[in-house]
């Protein structure tokens, strides 16, 4: 049986009225070419010509016209308070995936960084939410080097 192809990913806001969905963690909406199942059920091949970093609130646009749109699901993360300024300084200088907000930062779930965070005088609190860390300085979604 042939699956449903997706060659293109349609940003948010440029596409219209979703079929089915895909929940995916941050490391899972991070590849070129996978088999995936939309939360109905649905098998679909992503075959891209590059590998992307996907955000919430995209979509996969299949072969046929539909599109399926991609959540973030929920994660273990840990929610910084504090000194954001210097808490996120010693994130980015460890190169982290960091979700900044105006009153927290997010990042995922590691004892060591915790620790850290936790001696510069960090609040600190598990949490289960969707990750949406900020993409990288050169460019939309994750970098790779610093080539420019």
């Amino acid at each position: 049986m042939d699956l449903p192809v997706c060659q293109i990913i349609r940003k948010h806001g440029d596409w219209a009225k979703s079929c089915d969905a895909a929940v995916l963690t941050y490391n899972e909406r991070f590849f070129r070419r996978k088999v995936m199942t939309t939360a109905q059920g649905e098998r679909f091949l992503v075959d891209l010509a590059h590998t992307t970093s996907l955000d919430h609130g995209d979509a996969f646009e299949l072969v046929d016209g539909r599109f399926i749109e991609i959540f973030a699901a929920d994660e273990n993360l840990l929610e910084i308070k504090g000194d954001l300024t210097r808490l996120a300084w010693h994130i980015g200088n460890r190169h982290m995936p960091c979700q900044i907000e105006a009153e927290r930062l997010l990042i995922q779930r590691d004892h060591v960084i915790r620790d850290m965070l936790g001696k510069l005088g960090g609040e600190l609190k598990e949490v289960l939410e969707p990750f949406t860390p900020e993409g990288g300085a050169y460019g939309h979604g994750r970098t790779h080097s610093h080539a420019h």
